[in-house]
């Protein structure tokens, strides 16, 4: 994403496997989810080799659902598509989420007709689906069919497990890859580089630093290009308020992101994070934002693409994001050549005391591909995938094309061809849609940033070299300013933290019926209309509304889903590291 239009081209690579896929109770067992719930379609019935796990290439349609919203996708028109279809025989006929995200919407719809398709990335709606009989596992199918499965999850498929209740394998996790190192930071809270350049590369380490980047720069340009300086903005519109206005509670409070819950590193209990009381500060901060007139007055009525436009527009001093949410605003910026209109990011805390936990580490657990009981030859389905997760697989799906896409040059290193680069970081959208690169990442595991192939190759475009050849003008004067050499550089780095034996709970599978959903959509409404309603109050006024918030949450029974969570972590803490309590 410009000179760049995002970091490197695996960033881009990474935003859209977000937008293609791209933070319970159950009566399924392996038996009843390969017989009574999938007669006909199991792998016993189907016609491959029960011992063969060569690929099959004669032509094979896949019907697919995808959770989020893929605007890049070419129908597998595109080269790196067509390449697949070559070498696998196999299509995919695809739809996608276009409404609230994460398919939110449409699997609920799915679990209650029946009707699904073959193959579902159906992100934190995959326990619907579990619970309604519409899943398969698939423990036998990879044991049988799918080496290349095995050896990328290796020593992590015990993660793979549903629950400690039921120990089937519903998905492999795809989202994210195995070995990952972060070379980059793509998040954080952001400031234009004209800003910091202006400023003299101010010190960016707490909320009043930032703020005061922000007053400090509106008060000498009260106007960018005709229009009124905005120093804040944020999009509450629908589920991204958790991405930028609620999530940032915990970031910047020391907490890993857990989703809508904190849950205790020693006892493992779980809360709703609002509830603690640094949090309350982070949100008193941004009421104290707004009625100094720094936070966007249309913060919380501005729909998505208004948001975005602001962003374009160059008029936007700071963000509190992740570059795949603002990138299209930010890409309109960087195709106009206004590359000091673009973003750096900061680890920006509440106080000193606190640390930023982005780059702790949460081991292989995440959303992923599911094969359900229409899917008239699983077997063939798992062998796609297994092959798509091989080495061949994965350098097409990050690299591309050799010779197209990219070169070996003499000493056996892979290169990216200029062009590919520069269409990838300037004109992102119909580049990807003419190469395929980055579109098919979800489909199957793969290695990830750092991991080398066995000819000495890194598995993906993103490692150190690349990223800093890939920034801006802009970028590196930035950096340099920080005396840093990528923004990571400015984080908490990994080994400060110790690798999570919790996973990413907000991929936690939840009961998907009884009081726990009830409780949840109740809370989460009130969460929605609560937190903007404190952060526009009266700072005389802000305790009031806060207190009450909570209080509100607990008298929609917000202690009793707590418990329930509490018990589910526990559960997954005793499944992947053997503890009881």
């Amino acid at each position: 994403m410009n000179r760049k239009s995002t970091k490197t081209i695996f960033t881009l690579m990474l935003m859209s496997s977000m937008l293609i896929a791209g933070c319970g109770g159950n009566n399924n067992n392996a038996a009843n989810n390969t017989t009574s719930n999938n007669t006909g379609n199991t792998p016993a019935a189907t016609n491959a080799a029960a011992d063969d796990t060569a690929l099959d290439t004669s032509p094979f349609k896949i019907s697919f659902f995808g959770g989020d919203a893929s605007p890049n996708w070419n129908k597998m028109q595109d080269e790196v598509g067509k390449a697949i279809t070559e070498k696998t025989g196999v299509t995919i006929d695809a739809e996608f989420d276009v409404g609230s995200g994460g398919g939110d919407q449409k699997i609920p719809m799915m679990a209650a007709s029946g009707d699904v398709p073959d193959l579902i990335f159906a992100k934190g709606n995959l326990s619907t689906l579990v619970d309604a009989g519409l899943i398969i596992d698939l423990t036998e199918l990879i044991d049988k069919y799918a080496p290349n499965l095995k050896k990328v999850y290796g020593e992590n498929m015990g993660r793979l497990k549903y629950s400690l209740d039921d120990q089937a394998i519903y998905q492999i996790p795809t989202n994210m890859g195995v070995g990952q190192q972060a070379f980059d930071a793509t998040g954080g809270f952001e400031i234009q580089h004209r800003v910091l350049k202006e400023l003299g590369y101010p010190e960016v380490k707490t909320l009043a630093d930032y703020e005061k980047v922000l007053k400090d720069y509106v008060a000498l340009h009260p106007e960018t290009d005709g229009q009124p300086t905005i120093p804040l903005t944020l999009n509450a519109d629908d589920w991204k308020i958790m991405i930028t206005v609620t999530n940032p509670a915990f970031t910047t409070t020391g907490a890993p992101d857990d989703g809508e819950y904190y849950v205790d590193p020693e006892t493992y209990e779980a809360q709703l994070h609002y509830k603690r009381p640094a949090e309350k500060e982070y949100f008193r901060w941004l009421n104290g934002m707004y009625a100094q007139g720094l936070l966007d007055k249309d913060t919380f009525v501005q729909k998505d693409d208004q948001y975005k436009a602001k962003v374009a527009s160059g008029r936007v001093l700071g963000l509190i994001s992740q570059e795949w949410e603002y990138s299209d605003g930010e890409n309109a910026l960087k195709a106009a050549g206004k590359d000091e209109y673009t973003y750096g990011h900061f680890p920006v805390t509440l106080s000193d005391e606190y640390k930023d936990h982005s780059f702790m580490q949460t081991g292989i657990d995440g959303y992923g591909l599911a094969i359900t009981t229409a899917a008239k030859d699983p077997v063939r389905i798992i062998k796609w995938l297994d092959w798509m997760s091989s080495d061949e697989g994965q350098i097409l799906r990050t690299w591309g094309i050799e010779g197209t896409h990219y070169t070996v040059n003499a000493d056996g290193k892979r290169e990216v061809l200029p062009e590919i680069s520069d269409g990838l970081a300037n004109d992102t959208a119909n580049t990807q849609k003419k190469t395929g690169i980055g579109q098919y990442l979800i489909f199957g595991a793969r290695y990830g940033d750092g991991v080398k192939d066995s000819t000495g190759n890194y598995y993906t475009t993103s490692f150190p070299e690349q990223i800093v050849a890939s920034y801006s003008d802009a970028e590196k004067e930035s950096l340099a300013g920080y005396k840093a050499t990528t923004w990571k550089d400015l984080f908490p780095k990994e080994d400060e933290f110790p690798i999570k034996e919790t996973g990413a709970l907000y991929n936690l599978p939840v009961p998907t019926d009884g009081q726990y959903q009830v409780i949840y959509k109740k809370t989460q409404d009130i969460i929605r209309k609560r937190i903007p309603e404190a952060i526009l109050s009266k700072p005389a006024d802000f305790d009031k509304v806060y207190d009450a918030f909570l209080a509100e949450l607990d008298k929609a029974g917000a202690q009793d889903m707590e418990k329930e969570f509490t018990e589910l972590v526990k559960k997954r803490v005793t499944l992947w590291t053997g503890k009881t309590f």
